[in-house]
């Protein structure tokens, strides 16, 4: 009997370490990083130990690569939708909007909240894996701010650090508000968002009619 073409095994494989690091995602928005284990990967996938070390190497292996896939799909659904939108405050509204709505479709909790919570008192590869993800997305939103600047939408003296700052903080304050008053915790998000950037929009050419 032959065996299998190399690219249908490949594919078998590709499709199974997805499954596994998509189950490892949702163990982790409600367990953690660190609650992620080999084991309990294998219970939820209906695995043996064995067949999920045939995809990581080890458990911290597993819990980076988790990570990565949750930072993955958080570019496919929150930023790559945005540049579909012109260049300035309209991709830079979009980003955000779209940041909201990945909150909302992710009740049980946020794993880039839980990885800086978990690690920032931790060194090691783990926590400089945290801070590059997390170092890069904001760089993303500093840059969308500099075009929003760039285009006229935004005042000059407008801080493309300070806002992706304060976008930050009111994306992970949607998180916590959820918890407290979560009948319009999102409504408050967006109207701190909208406040915010109304704050340091262009001011309107004057008028030249006579």
């Amino acid at each position: 009997m032959n065996p299998p073409p190399a690219t249908a095994v490949t594919s078998k494989g590709a499709s199974t370490r997805g499954m596994l690091l998509d189950r490892a995602a949702d163990m982790a928005s409600r367990v953690g990083l660190e609650g992620v284990t080999i084991g309990e990967l294998a219970a939820l996938a209906g695995m043996s130990k064995s067949g999920v070390f045939a995809h990581f190497g080890s458990r911290e292996d597993l819990v980076r690569q988790t990570l990565d896939w949750v930072a993955g799909q958080f570019v496919d659904a929150v930023f790559l939708p945005s540049l579909r939108q012109p260049r300035g405050l309209p991709r830079l509204q979009a980003i955000v909007e779209a940041w909201i709505g990945w909150i909302g479709a992710h009740p049980e909790g946020c794993v880039f909240l839980g990885a800086a919570l978990e690690y920032d008192g931790r060194p090691g590869p783990m926590r400089e894996h945290v801070a590059a993800l997390t170092g890069r997305w904001h760089q993303a939103l500093e840059q969308a701010t500099a075009m929003a600047v760039a285009q006229g939408h935004l005042a000059a003296a407008t801080d493309p650090a300070l806002i992706a700052f304060q976008l930050q903080a009111l994306m992970d304050g949607l998180h916590h508000a959820r918890l407290y008053r979560p009948a319009d915790a999102t409504a408050l998000a967006r109207r701190a968002v909208t406040d915010l950037l109304a704050r340091h929009a262009a001011a309107a050419a004057p008028s030249t009619a006579s």
